[in-house]
């Protein structure tokens, strides 16, 4: 009950700390880190650690679920052949890589156990790259990629590692075996995922209208497709992965809009508390493992922690340019219809940061691994030094790379123009056998709506333009709205206190004013 109580204290004030990254806009993954160490460095706290084979179960299929499920299958698809080579082909050479540097300067570090650390350092994670890089006006197309790059290659990547550990375990690896099979885990695990996929659809289509258990049932998902998967020795990673694209993709026709507005509250807060865990479980363990590698001399331990750093680093600088080269040149079709800025290179390259799914797989090792304290040690290590030498200068290197800003307004000025349009025709052709003053009273609002979209000044060429601003008299609209509101809410909460609105009467009123201020707070433009 004590270590419990610790860890929740502990939380909750990393917690605290993520009030104030939000509040003065420094990433959260690099507050995290630097809690593990901070939590490390506290005399007389426990050793805290769960037992690595469950590890994998809490971790891994909420936050693959979680980016899989807010990663845009159309974006994926389209940039497929970038995605691929990044969270693939780079992995693997990152791997490789770290594997030999780590066998030739580490005493014991086998190849097989280099290979395993290779694979637990080699995937990026999205979460931290778009927590550093949100506001900077980053292209679609590149937030894409990294996205794509970092669902995909958490997926390899941890493939890769379940060999490298049977390797280690077994001491025997037969590549055409271990390819035929890779390829069977690969096809059973997205099968299975699909399969998933495909049942939960049909249930949360035909048979669910309660949206509490439409989101328990987006919880449990994940872990069903990941145990099945894992029953069955196929990838349960990809079987999380795939289930949670076709979901996603699927949403707008499964979910109601209450299941909606739950379902990402729950899930943001999962991911929040699971991300602030893993790093609170490493500081708590960070004393034992330093004290598990006293074999080793500090200045040993640091010139390993910087030569593997140093490699994961440069690893990713050495891949972009052949790979991003090469089928421009062999490809006509690629250099035509692919915008290309070499710039986003140096970005791409950047945003390597590696986080909370590389130190899950390092804890998951078992107890009495070999090199498992080292192993943790070198990848905490990477994960530090990511963070904080790429993630802290990655906006420092956009703004002075000088890259056009892209906004999302004008694409969101379009979509609203041709929804609100569409449907005032809709009401035209389809309703004009109603009462005319309830036809009056519905065609109003959307003509209310069209009328300030038109008085939206945004020019064809806003892209780029840091000084151009949407017009005022939109948002204008919707604050005088949201200061309304607030008037309203101070009212209810005045007849609340004198008991003259019930707790029922006033639930219900408080929810509708707080559903129509997030509404009026979504239609604002920024900027």
């Amino acid at each position: 009950m004590e270590n419990i109580a610790l860890i929740v204290m502990l939380l909750f004030g990393i917690t605290f700390l993520g009030v104030l990254s939000n509040k003065y806009r420094f990433p959260f993954p690099i507050i995290l880190v630097l809690c593990g160490v901070g939590i490390s460095l506290i005399p007389g706290l426990p050793v805290i650690s769960l037992k690595p084979d469950i590890v994998f179960l809490i971790f891994l299929p909420p936050l693959l679920y979680g980016a899989a499920w807010n990663t845009s299958w159309h974006d994926f698809k389209a940039n497929l052949r970038p995605i691929s080579l990044a969270a693939i082909g780079l992995v693997l050479f990152t791997m490789v890589l770290v594997a030999a540097t780590a066998h030739a300067i580490i005493p014991g570090m086998t190849w097989p156990l280099g290979l395993l650390l290779g694979a637990i350092v080699s995937p990026p994670d999205a979460v931290a790259a778009t927590s550093v890089t949100k506001g900077l006006g980053l292209e679609p197309r590149m937030n894409a990629i990294l996205e794509g790059e970092s669902l995909v290659n958490d997926a390899s990547g941890l493939i890769a590692y379940k060999y490298a550990i049977a390797a280690v375990t077994y001491g025997n690896f037969v590549f055409w075996e271990a390819g035929l099979n890779f390829l069977i885990v690969v096809a059973g695990g997205t099968a299975i995922g699909l399969a998933i996929g495909s049942i939960m659809y049909f249930v949360h289509k035909k048979f669910i209208c309660d949206a509490v258990i439409e989101v328990t049932l987006t919880f449990l998902t994940p872990f069903a497709c990941y145990l099945l998967a894992e029953h069955f020795h196929v990838s349960g990673v990809l079987a999380v992965v795939s289930s949670g694209l076709f979901l996603s993709y699927n949403s707008a026709v499964i979910f109601t809009h209450e299941s909606r507005i739950k379902s990402y509250a729950v899930w943001d807060v999962v991911i929040f508390i699971l991300n602030g865990l893993i790093f609170v479980l490493i500081g708590l363990q960070l004393r034992s493992i330093m004290q598990g590698i006293e074999a080793y001399t500090k200045t040993e331990l640091v010139l390993y922690s910087i030569a593997i750093s140093f490699v994961v680093i440069i690893v990713r600088f050495i891949w972009v340019v052949p790979a991003a080269y090469l089928p421009r040149i062999l490809s006509k079709r690629i250099r035509k219809n692919e915008p290309f800025n070499p710039k986003n290179l140096v970005v791409f390259s950047w945003a390597g940061m590696r986080g909370v799914v590389s130190m899950a797989a390092a804890l998951a090792l078992a107890l009495d691994f070999p090199q498992r304290n080292l192993i943790i040690y070198l990848t905490f290590c990477v994960i530090l030094s990511t963070l904080i030498l790429l993630g802290s200068t990655l906006p420092w290197v956009i703004r002075k790379l000088k890259l056009p800003v892209y906004t999302i307004a004008l694409e969101e000025y379009e979509v609203r123009n041709q929804v609100v349009t569409n449907t005032i025709t809709h009401i035209e052709e389809n309703l004009s056998l109603l009462n005319d003053e309830l036809l009056n009273n519905i065609k109003s609002k959307y003509e209310i709506k069209y009328n300030r979209l038109q008085k939206t000044d945004l020019p064809a060429n806003y892209f780029g333009q840091k000084d151009t601003q949407p017009a005022d008299i939109f948002n204008q609209f919707s604050q005088i709205q949201i200061d309304l509101i607030g008037v309203e809410r101070q009212t209810l909460d005045h007849l609340h206190r004198q008991g003259k609105a019930s707790e029922e009467v006033l639930r219900k009123i408080e929810r509708e004013l707080d559903l129509e201020e997030t509404r009026l707070k979504m239609e604002m433009y920024s900027g």
